[in-house]
């Protein structure tokens, strides 16, 4: 029988343009993509052993011992034939070149179907596609844009369940003159925004902003060197798939200069109140140039801030995407946007390099308080949210000075993040026990700053 593509899981239903299958290749990782290491593995369940005695014939298939018994050799060798056969399927899914490649399969019958999830639940990892300078300089479309397609197609072995991109945004939202107007005025284009949506699944929550600049690790290896990209065309997209305990939820607050007033069940709906697992929040406020923009911001966050959360973000040009929002994005107006984790496995912790910080030996003392908060490496991302006053002139015309500090002291933790016009956040941890611990005393007011920049450190569970 045929199956459907719906009749996989809502996760499992990547969206195939035309409706055809993608060829056929390797599924090793040794791609551009990378993948930090996964938080869940799902082994094919060994099938029961039969005493077979001295003439049992053992067989190791898809990591199951079988026996042929010869007391029953009919059923034996039927269970046997099965087992061989699920076990090949098993790995000839996994040799398809991407997951809308594995997905097509899962359509062919029931049998492909449930093979199909056993290796989709094995790639539970969270993976980065970026694209930086050498990417850059081709017509027509922004290299992130690009590179996403390239690498959905060939080397995506994931079905993403939320995605967090992030551009440069001198080339990524075009602005062009609007004629016949008694005064010209500047009308933005978001065809870059949408191409890169529809590359992703249609369940797939994506939320994109853009910013002056760009700090992301190369593909191939968490251990590649992390680039401060302060002027040029670049950006990068994480990939978060369903993580078995952990809730990563996108939320969004338009400002209304009629009503500034938060109502509770806003706040509960997307996880920011009366969420006991709830652990980190990233947040930016978007068109911070607008009158009452960073009022509303700190507005916001200041219904939470006095949780035992990690806060960390700032404030950013432009919010680009945000499939998940019921109301179409309206490109200028001003609000609040994020992503909100919840997982009693999460560990997080963030460290402030305040103006004081301005040397190399300075950047490394700050960068070695968050190595000491102890959070497990493995399985964890780190974020950068950086001043557009800081990097390359801050530091005496040398590059690249907190992003080569950190991989220092995190050698094997890929870091993203951005510069931007406002950084939210100061020295907090969140431990394996959940307690909160500040390195300083902050009140609310000094969550917000200028001229620093903000390292953070969220871990996403051990492997199993």
């Amino acid at each position: 029988m045929r199956a459907r593509k719906e009749d996989l899981c809502p996760q499992e239903a990547w969206k195939v343009p035309g409706g055809s299958s993608m060829p056929a290749g390797s599924m090793e990782s040794t791609g551009r993509i990378n993948r930090c290491e996964p938080t869940t593995s799902e082994r094919q369940p060994a099938l029961p052993k039969t005493d077979a005695g001295n003439c049992g014939a053992w067989s190791h298939v898809g990591g199951a011992h079988l026996s042929v018994s010869p007391n029953r050799p009919e059923v034996e060798r039927a269970r046997l034939l099965s087992a061989c056969w699920l076990g090949g399927l098993e790995l000839a899914s996994r040799f398809l070149p991407s997951c809308r490649s594995v997905c097509s399969a899962g359509c062919v019958c029931r049998l492909w179907r449930e093979c199909v999830r056993r290796v989709l639940r094995t790639h539970r990892s969270v993976t980065w596609i970026s694209a930086g300078l050498a990417d850059a300089g081709h017509l027509g479309e922004h290299c992130l844009v690009r590179v996403v397609a390239e690498e959905i197609e060939q080397n995506v072995h994931i079905l993403p369940q939320t995605v967090l991109y992030m551009a440069d945004s001198e080339t990524f939202i075009s602005l062009e003159e609007c004629r016949g107007h008694k005064r010209a005025r500047k009308r933005t284009t978001m065809e870059a925004a949408f191409a890169l949506e529809k590359l992703f699944p249609k369940q797939c929550q994506v939320l994109g902003i853009v910013t002056p600049g760009i700090v992301v690790t190369p593909m191939g290896s968490a251990n590649n060197r992390p680039q401060e990209i302060e002027i040029g065309e670049s950006g990068f997209a994480l990939l978060f798939p369903q993580i078995e305990g952990i809730k990563i939820q996108p939320f969004h607050f338009i400002k209304d200069p009629k009503n500034l007033t938060l109502e509770r069940h806003q706040l509960t709906e997307v996880g920011l109140l009366d969420n006991p697992e709830l652990r980190v929040v990233l947040v930016f406020g978007y068109n911070c140039c607008k009158v009452g923009a960073s009022n509303y911001l700190q507005r916001v966050v200041s219904t939470f801030s006095d949780m035992n959360v990690i806060l960390a973000g700032g404030q950013v040009d432009n919010l680009a995407s945000l499939t998940s929002d019921r109301h179409p994005l309206d490109i200028d107006a001003t609000g609040v946007v994020g992503l909100s984790f919840s997982g009693h496995r999460i560990q997080s912790a963030t460290v402030l390099l305040n103006e004081d910080v301005n040397d190399e030996k300075t950047v490394e003392a700050a960068v070695q308080r968050l190595k000491a908060a102890n959070i497990p490496e493995r399985n964890t991302i780190g974020f950068m949210f950086a001043c557009v006053g800081r990097g390359f002139q801050y530091y005496r015309a040398k590059g690249n000075v907190e992003a080569d500090a950190f991989r220092k002291f995190f050698p094997s933790v890929p870091l993203f993040g951005f510069f931007g016009n406002g950084e939210i956040g100061c020295d907090r941890i969140v431990t394996g026990n959940f307690i909160l611990k500040k390195c300083n005393k902050v009140k609310d007011d000094d969550l917000f700053h200028s001229y620093t920049t903000i390292m953070v450190l969220i871990h996403l569970g051990s492997s199993k």
